[in-house]
Order: C-alpha cells, then structure tokens, then sequence
C-alpha cells in the first residue's frame, strides 16, 4: 500500500461553514410592483386628505391600480382562457366597479391589499428554493482522490465514482457518502441524524457526504452516486414534500372558484336582465356595481385578516415568528405533534450530570470535586465537546484546574496529559465498559467517560444532553390542546431517547431515525387521519417539517433549511411558545368565524336590499365598511398582552 503524505488542503477545498445564497426582497418582480402599488396609495391619499388638486390624486390612485393590478388582471384573464376563475380577477373587476361608481379610494385599497399578499407569497417561495439549493454547499464542491498509485488529486465531488477512494484531512468535510477503509476521527454528523455529539469513526464505519471530520485523518471509499447521497436525497424530499397541497388548501381553492363565478354571474345577470326588459342604463348601471361593492368578498377577506394578523403580530413580540395568515390559522388544527430530540425537547449540549468517584486500592477515594478538576485538566486543551463539558462543569463549581503537560488525543478513545506528576487518562470506557459504575450510567441512558490515573480507575463521569427548561409543562401543554402525547422522533439512540421522554412525559418513542424515517413517520401519521405540527431544527429535520400539516423549527440554534422550510420559527427557543401559539391559533380561528358571520349578515341584507328594493349608493357603500370595521376591530383584541398570558400553559398544560 502507498503512503500517504498528509498536507493541508487547498485553498479551493469549501469552508466548513458554507454561505446561504439569498433572494433579494427587491429582486422578485411581485415584491416590486406591490411597493411602487403601495407607495402611490399612500401618496394619494395623502394628497387627497391634505385637500390636494383632484387630479393629483386620481393620476396617483391610477398609478396604484396598475401597479398592484396588472399582474392578478393578467393571472386572471390566464384562468379564464383556462374556463376557471379565480379571487384575484375578481378583486380586480371589483376595484373597476368601484371606480365606475367614484369609490376609487376603495378599489385602490382592494388592488394594494392582494399585490402586497402576493408579493408575500413570492417572497416565501423563494427564500425556500434558496435554502434547499443551499444544503448542497454543505457538501464540498472538490475532494482529495487517492489513485491506483497512490498520488492524490482535487476533482469535483459530482465525478466521483463508486469505488473511488478519499483521503478527509483534519477538519474537512467528507466528499461523500461511503466506507471508512482506514483511519480514526471522530465525525460531527449532526446535519444529518442530529446526534449531538461527534461519533468516533473507525475502519468498516459509514460516513456521509457534508458531515465535518475531527482530528484524525480517515481513508473512504465512495458507496454512492453524488445524486444518491443522503443529503441529496434530503433536498429531493424537501421539493417533494413541499410541491404538495394540504386539503385545507384545495378546499379554499374550491370555495374560491364557486364564490368568484357566483359573483360575476350574479352582477351580469343584474345588470344585463333589467335592460332586456327594457330598465334605464344609468340605473341598471348602479345597482349592479352597488352588489358588485356590498357583495365583494373585500369585507370577507377582512374580516378573516384581523384576528389571524394580530395574533401574528402578538406571537412575534413573544419570539414566535409566523410566516403567514394561512399559517397561523393552521396551526390550530393540529391533532398530533412529532418533536425533535435534540435542540428542540433538549438544549443540544452536552453537560456533565453525574461525577463518580470509584476506590482506589491502597489510596483514599477522591472527592467529587477532586475527580471532576483532574479530569478538568487533562480535557483543558481538548476542543471536543465533551472535553468543554468537562471543563465547564469544572468551572461552574469554582475548581481550580491544574496545569497539563504533554497533551495528546486520539480520536475515539480520549485524552492523556501529564497532571501532578501521575499520568491521566479521559476517555471510553474500553475495557472498563462492564464496570458497575460504567453500566449504571449507560443504562440511565448517558454517555460514560471513564477517568484514569497511572493507569487505575479513580472515577466516571456521566454526560448527557439535558432536557430544556420548560419541556416538560410544553409537552403536557401540546398533549392538553390535542388529546394526545407528542411522539418523539429523533436520530439518537432509543435508550437515549427512552430516558428522555421518561422525563418530560412522552410515551411513543421512536429513535434511530435518518432523514427519510422522519419523514415516513411524519406520512405514515397523516395517512391516518391525523393533522401532524412537526417541531424540530435541524437540517435532518427539514423533509418531516416540510411534509407536516404545519412545521415549526427552533431558531437559535437550527439550521437554514429547518427554519426555511418551516411555516413558524419560536426565535428564543422558549418550548412553550409552542403550544401557546397553538392556542393563541384556535383563539384567532374562532374569531374568524365570528368575523365571517358577521360579514356574511351584512353582505346578506345589503346584497338583498339592493335586489328587492332600491339601496342608495352612501347606505351601500357605509353599511360595506362599517362591516369591515366592526370585525377589525373585533380581531384587533389578539393584539393585546393578556392575550398571549392566557395562551401560555401552566404547569399542568392548561391554557386560560
């Protein structure tokens, strides 16, 4: 076998940490038109308010109504090529008729409303698309190939070949997905089955494309295609699993289509049958553009809007950022909850929770303190995060860490340091692994560091992820709002993810899960019946999130994709966010209905007047927005504090 002369990579070997590409809000053409459609409204009415010339506002109000119009106009006379109608074409025929009949302020609000709607729904799109083309940075674009000769070579990671071998420098991040065939490294693979810790990787071990080498230097033969490895995989479900429409989204689709052609039809036949019959233009005229105003789904739409915008805006001063109104309305539909383990039920860093002193033969039993300030020193200089859990339980106590000489580490197995003249080891047990003390902390579900000194046992400590704060009040809160526990599902080992739900109170556990496995459990969820809320916020975390009734990603610590293809982020990562904003969800849904009837009764008995009698223009028109203000300001009462109180649940889960 040819050796191998370890160098540091070039400079074109991708960082460790690859940069999200970002769509400019300006640069969507939706987002353009709905800000110039904006900025003439407001400059007209302005003008307007202040007594301006007629014709300064009306050149302004007409800026507005072409901006924000054209683009719906022309989606909509697309549709009807299609023999389908849609709201959008609608509200542009509304804000035509509004204009017929001199309400031009009113048409022109209609028009900056469904551009800035539309706009939004761009935007969204495509910060969505840029962060799944994003995950693909996190695979480097080159890697280092190792010859038949044994000569390395920098080729692009998409013309490896099965079988290819690789040689993964120290900190570099692996080309591909394969077999390690020699080497020792510990491999941060948390993008990819969300353990949150680096997992020792020896020959015969499989490794994924994009996971982050540690210290050692590892020799891999390539397994897959580059359009086979998991984290492409990854972005294929993604697309998948957003390109497809929840049923509540087809209904609406289906109410829009029937409301639009009963509308348009209702006003043609109003303005066309009378004059068969012979009725006056003018007049026919009127009244068919008076229904047109006092039957247009604008107050419909507002009535919705209120409640839903306001518990956004609530949510958002508490650190839950909702993404849209359709969101938020969703969120209270959730029947069933799937949580992620680590960063979102825990604080996905690891902490030292039990310091064991072991006997010594023929010496006196080190203290905790003791124990805990020589493993300390020998883990000083370590960069793992063991070792920094190590020292900082150390600190925390106020120990004082000796000073280490002769620091080594080997991926794997641990440290070793010259500490008082003795020397120390910290690391696996090794075979110290059937140790009572060792097995005791490993069944309870933490990870096992063993302490030597000159060779003998004098200690171990036991590390583990600890749950958040509030875990377990938010999982009894999400379990009170739904009539069932949350499932937990997570790519960490099931003893580690027993002991977890044991703590916070979850009886459905299903560990060991890889991207696609969330996923399927998240399907296999929903093809029961269920309307699943995902939590989450890793990259391994982003198929289930996308194919859930509703995702929400944990802010702080998770990845671009999680927080780009969730529908909701709790920014400061507060767990019980969650189900308040659960709550706060059906709050705001139930004043939607409320808004609707409302609505509905004042559409109904405008609409009917204008049919049987003769509705003046001014009643029509003060009865149409005095409807829209009253469920406004029926909505706006999710606007304040108390609001959010009552949402958040106590310590038994209740909401107020």
């Amino acid at each position: 076998m040819s050796a191998t002369v370890l160098t540091r990579p070039p400079a074109s070997t991708a960082p460790a940490t690859p940069q999200p590409r970002r769509t400019r809000v300006l640069a969507l053409p939706e987002a353009r038109w709905a800000a110039a459609a904006t900025a003439a409204f407001l400059a007209a009415l302005a003008v307007q308010l202040a007594g301006g010339p007629g014709w300064a506002s009306g050149a302004l109000y007409a800026v507005a109504y072409l901006a924000g119009g054209w683009e719906p106009a022309r989606a909509g006379l697309q549709a009807l090529r299609e023999r389908t109608l849609d709201v959008d074409l609608l509200m542009v025929v509304a804000a035509i008729g509004a204009v017929a009949i001199g309400q031009v302020l009113d048409g022109a609000l209609l028009i900056v409303i469904f551009a800035t709607s539309g706009a939004l729904e761009a935007l969204a799109t495509a910060r969505t698309a840029d962060s799944v083309r994003g995950l693909l940075d996190l695979a480097p674009a080159t890697a280092c190939r190792i010859g038949a000769d044994g000569r390395e070579e920098t080729v692009p990671t998409a013309g490896l070949a099965v079988g290819d071998v690789l040689l993964v420098r120290p900190g570099e991040r692996i080309g591909a997905d394969g077999r390690v065939l020699d080497g020792a490294s510990d491999v941060d693979q948390a993008t990819i089955t969300g353990e949150p810790l680096p997992v020792a990787r020896t020959a015969g071990d499989e490794v994924y494309a994009g996971t982050l080498n540690g210290t050692g230097a590892l020799r891999v033969r390539v397994g897959r295609d580059a359009a086979d490895t998991v984290i492409a995989r990854i972005v294929a479900l993604v697309e998948e699993a957003s390109e497809t429409k929840a049923p509540t989204q087809l209904f609406i689709e289906k109410v829009e289509q029937r409301y639009a052609a009963a509308l348009v039809t209702a006003t043609l036949l109003l303005f066309a049958v009378p004059l068969a019959f012979g009725a006056e233009l003018t007049a026919t005229l009127l009244r068919a553009m008076t229904f047109m105003i006092v039957a247009s789904p604008c107050a419909v739409v507002l009535a919705t809007m209120p409640p839903l915008l306001s518990a956004i805006a609530n949510a958002g001063r508490h650190g839950v950022l909702v993404k849209s109104a359709v969101v938020m309305e969703r969120l209270g539909q959730a029947d069933t909850v799937a949580l992620d383990k680590t960063g979102t039920l825990t604080e996905g860093t690891p902490r030292v929770t039990e310091v064991v002193p072991l006997a010594v033969p023929g010496e006196e039993r080190p203290t905790e303190d003791e124990l805990l300030a020589l493993a300390a020193a020998a883990e000083h200089p370590s960069e793992h995060p063991l070792a920094r859990a190590v020292v900082s339980a150390a600190r925390g106590r106020g120990l004082a860490v000796p000073a280490a000489d002769g620091f080594t580490s080997t991926p794997g197995v641990g440290v070793r340091a010259l500490v008082g003249g003795a020397v120390v080891a910290v690391g696996a047990p090794g075979p110290y692994r059937t140790h009572p003390a060792v097995t005791g902390l490993e069944e309870a579900g933490r990870t096992a560091v063993l302490v030597l000194r000159d060779g003998e046992p004098v200690g171990v400590l036991g590390l583990a992820d600890r749950p958040r704060e509030q875990a377990a009040t938010a999982v009894r809160g999400l379990a009170a709002l739904t009539g069932r526990p949350p499932v937990l599902l997570t790519g960490d080992n099931q003893r580690a993810a027993d002991r977890l739900a044991a703590e916070v109170g979850l009886t459905e556990v299903r560990g060991g899960l890889l991207p696609h496995d969330k996923l399927t459990a998240v399907r296999e969820l929903a093809d029961g019946g269920r309307r699943v809320l995902m939590v989450g916020d890793g990259v391994n975390d982003a198929p289930a999130l996308a194919a859930a009734h509703t995702g929400v990603a944990m802010g702080r610590a998770g990845s671009d994709l999680a927080l780009e293809t969730a529908d909701a982020v709790v920014v400061r990562d507060e767990l019980t966010a969650v189900p308040a904003v659960v709550a706060l969800s059906r709050r705001a849904r139930r004043l939607v209905v409320q808004n609707l009837v409302i609505a509905g009764a004042f559409i109904t008995v405008l609409a009917a007047w204008d049919l049987a009698g003769t509705l003046p223009l001014p009643l029509g028109v003060a009865g149409h927005e005095g409807s829209t203000v009253i469920v406004g300001l029926n909505g706006l009462r999710l606007l304040r504090e108390r609001a959010w109180r009552r949402a958040l649940p106590n310590e038994e889960g209740e909401t107020r």
